[in-house]
């Protein structure tokens, strides 16, 4: 099953365009770890995935954490006295410090500096700023803004809660033939940044409505989080569980036009580095594959000592890399259709990889076969090689029963599809023969299962 050739055929461009108007209806919602605007987000991604929340209550200890109280706010403003709001919730949810407590008082501008935030090399851009875990309050407007306001009173609003309550999240299970899985996790809860975290969300959604009915081998598990203590709660949940998987993705940074970074798991040699990397080198100019390190996305906490799981990232942009990151200017302006479309394609490819990667055994080891007779050599023996005899030369020569169609994919130099196409092609010629993969029965490897089991003891 050739899943890049499904994707065209489902229309990238539209899908493209689809992932720009989810994002879109999101990007107003003033998301944060908990509370009611990731709620929303969760129940509109509700109606084009199946959707599964959890509630985690406050108070509830994950390791060495602590799920907080939840945040809700309703309104928030700086005005003068009887006058206009200055700055104004209603208008852009980013102008207060996400978690803010609730405030009311009146203030001179002197006394209130210091709680306002601005960006004095951008001074026409809001920045976003959070106070999750030290109770604190602010606001953020453009630096223009601020050095155009009176030293004079003005009355301060955070019309917020900040009381027991709980953390949510989502999941969504594409089943496959095996209970092992393929996890694959974004974050859901920044406020109108569209690059960061809304175009992970909307290619996740993609992805997971692209493979639902489809005959996978593996079972795909999606995760829509809050940042951090989202990741860190639902491995606290699921510790045992996480044996069972044997691939996967964080996706941030996905609609900007950046070359894509992929960043590698802890282990840094498993299957899905090597997937991911091979996919990078033959589809995406000017792309970089970035070695671990524990600073980041939530791929730092799969891949944290006790769990060690296979999990990389992958990005267009990265964190702190781009001017935009963490200001008003992530904006749906910012990311593209075409961008997102491309994502969803290099997702695609990736799992395609792992969907595919086999193992075969050459049925006429002794020599090469005579491929002309079989329909398999065109004819006239010209000085070139066409490329498809060339892959089909590969996996005859490399199908011992060892090597995997990754495997030969690295060796050769040339792209996966190709390599596949060969292998089928040699199949059905006769030439070589699938193994029966342990895989297919139970997909988790010894040394996975051996995990899994530790932690559930």
């Amino acid at each position: 099953m050739n899943l890049l050739d499904e994707l065209e055929h489902a229309g990238l461009s539209a899908q493209g365009e689809e992932m720009h108007r989810l994002a879109a209806e999101l990007y107003p919602l003033c998301r944060s770890i908990t509370g009611n605007g990731l709620r929303q987000t969760l129940a509109i991604l509700g109606k084009r995935i199946p959707l599964r929340l959890t509630e985690v209550p406050t108070g509830t200890e994950v390791f060495d954490w602590t799920v907080p109280n939840e945040w809700n706010i309703r309104d928030a403003y700086i005005r003068v006295p009887g006058g206009e709001r200055v700055v104004d919730f209603q208008r852009r949810n980013l102008h207060v410090v996400n978690y803010s407590v609730p405030v009311r008082a009146t203030m001179r501008l002197s006394e209130l500096k210091p709680r306002l935030h601005t960006l004095p090399d951008r001074p026409d851009w809001i920045p976003y700023r959070t106070s999750y875990y030290k109770e604190d309050w602010g606001f953020c407007l453009e630096h223009n803004r601020l050095l155009a306001l009176e030293d004079r009173e003005y009355e301060v609003c955070i019309d917020s809660t900040l009381a027991p309550g709980s953390l949510t999240y989502g999941e969504c299970v594409v089943p496959g033939r095996s209970p092992a899985e393929v996890l694959i996790s974004c974050h859901a809860c920044h406020p109108s940044l569209a690059n960061d975290n809304l175009s992970g969300v909307c290619v996740a959604a993609a992805l997971a409505q692209f493979l639902a009915g489809r005959d996978l081998r593996y079972t795909y598990r999606f995760l829509f989080i809050p940042a951090t203590i989202g990741a860190i709660a639902w491995l606290a949940r699921n510790q045992a569980a996480t044996g069972n998987i044997q691939h996967g993705l964080v996706l941030a940074y996905l609609g900007d036009s950046a070359a894509f970074h992929y960043k590698k798991s802890r282990r840094g040699d498993a299957t899905v580095d090597r997937a991911a990397a091979h996919a990078l080198r033959h589809a995406c100019e000017g792309s970089e594959v970035l070695e671990f390190s524990p600073y980041g996305y939530d791929e730092r906490q799969y891949c944290s000592p006790g769990f060690d799981l296979p999990v990389g990232c992958l990005m267009r942009s990265f964190w702190d890399s781009f001017p935009e990151y963490h200001t008003s200017a992530d904006n749906l302006d910012f990311i593209r259709p075409a961008h997102l479309a491309e994502s969803l394609r290099v997702c695609a490819t990736i799992v395609n990889i792992l969907e595919n990667d086999r193992r075969y055994r050459n049925l006429s080891p002794y020599g090469e076969p005579q491929l002309g007779k079989r329909g398999l050599y065109p004819p006239g023996g010209g000085v070139s090689i066409a490329r498809d005899v060339h892959a089909r030369l590969w996996m005859l020569n490399q199908s011992d029963g060892r090597n995997s169609l990754l495997d030969v994919a690295e060796r050769s130099g040339l792209p996966f599809a190709m390599i596949m196409d060969a292998a089928e092609a040699l199949r059905r010629g006769g030439l070589l023969s699938m193994l029966p993969d342990a895989a297919d029965a139970e997909l988790v490897a010894p040394g996975d299962a051996k995990r899994g089991r530790q932690q559930e003891n």
